[in-house]
């Protein structure tokens, strides 16, 4: 009895199910090394199940999203982030008929690069980076080195075109100085899908973390955000991902006019109220003075240039990055 090859079978069905605007697995641009196909997986989900096997996808469960770690076991991590955005962006390919492999490919790499400590982290690494005459970092380029360059002991996880481009398109307002290319235009639908998901993801999470840890009340919450996204967690998210699906068309992936508005006033509220919010503020010197001591404990070191003190310090988990620091300055203890 031959062999089936459930890949070929797979690939046939996407052709008939997808959305012509979709990025079929077959047509897929392929890897900058070519490796021999796979007979079960399509190269989207090759690519998923390398993210997930890698390092550092599960060093994302020892990382900040935003309020430091540990605030309590239902904080969520850079990991638990990556999963809900993960789900998100499924749920809205399923529904917009895109390709839900290279979506969640995108979506569990995307994050990959980031700092400890969350967004305070990569501030710091930046200021150092254009400090030592390297461009400024970003999470979403280095997420994107993570898997090139970094993964494999250097040898990278080889991923697909698509699923490369999506992980560097991700964050809005990134431009790859490399090639000129304008990431303010995704180069799928499925980047897309990925870009809103993290979005919708992370205001309400974040929202949701600040008032589990007495940051917020709930009558703080503007209230024409309740009025349209909803008054509870669950119900925002379910709102958002509704309203996303059913004015988005003809491949382009969009909210509705009220919904955007509200989106953005969440947004500026947390800016205001919950990553401006004095606790915050307060770690963030803390974290300053932690990453400015790695970065200079790590070019101490024979032959650690710049570039190779930027990867090591980014790939760091929060307690690894406390623990190294503590053997540093407190070499007695």
């Amino acid at each position: 009895m031959s062999e089936i090859n459930f890949r070929d079978i797979w690939e046939a069905r996407e052709l008939e199910w997808l959305a012509p605007w979709a990025c079929a697995s077959a047509r897929s641009r392929g890897r900058e090394v070519d490796i021999p196909h796979c007979p079960i997986r399509t190269v989207f989900q090759r690519d998923r199940d390398r993210i997930i096997h890698s390092k550092s996808f599960r060093r994302l469960k020892h990382k900040t999203q935003v309020l430091s770690l540990p605030e309590s076991d239902h904080t969520r991590t850079r990991l638990t982030h990556t999963l809900e955005v993960a789900q998100i962006a499924r749920t809205i390919s399923r529904a917009l008929r895109l390709n839900e492999d290279l979506t969640e490919a995108i979506a569990l790499a995307h994050d990959l690069g980031h700092t400890p400590f969350g967004h305070s982290g990569e501030r710091v690494l930046r200021e150092l980076a254009i400090s030592h005459g390297l461009p400024a970092f970003h999470h979403a380029s280095q997420s994107l080195r993570v898997v090139d360059r970094l993964e494999r002991d250097g040898l990278g996880l080889n991923l697909t075109w698509e699923v490369r481009m999506g992980i560097l398109q991700h964050s809005k307002g990134q431009v790859d100085v490399r090639d000129g290319f304008n990431l303010e235009n995704p180069s799928s639908v499925e980047a897309w899908v990925v870009r809103v998901s993290d979005s919708i993801a992370y205001l309400n999470h974040d929202l949701d973390d600040a008032l589990g840890a007495n940051f917020l009340k709930h009558e703080d919450i503007p209230h024409d955000v309740i009025r349209v996204l909803g008054d509870s967690h669950g119900v925002r998210i379910d709102s958002l991902v509704k309203d996303v699906i059913a004015h988005s068309e003809g491949g382009r992936i969009s909210f509705s006019a009220p919904f955007l508005e509200q989106i953005e006033n969440l947004r500026q509220f947390l800016y205001d109220s919950v990553y401006s919010h004095e606790s915050v503020k307060k770690e963030e010197s803390k974290v300053a003075h932690v990453i400015k001591t790695l970065f200079s404990h790590a070019l101490n070191e024979p032959r650690c240039e710049p570039q190779a003190a930027v990867d090591r310090i980014s790939g760091m988990t929060d307690r690894y990055a406390l623990q190294l620091f503590r053997t540093i300055t407190e070499p007695g203890e």
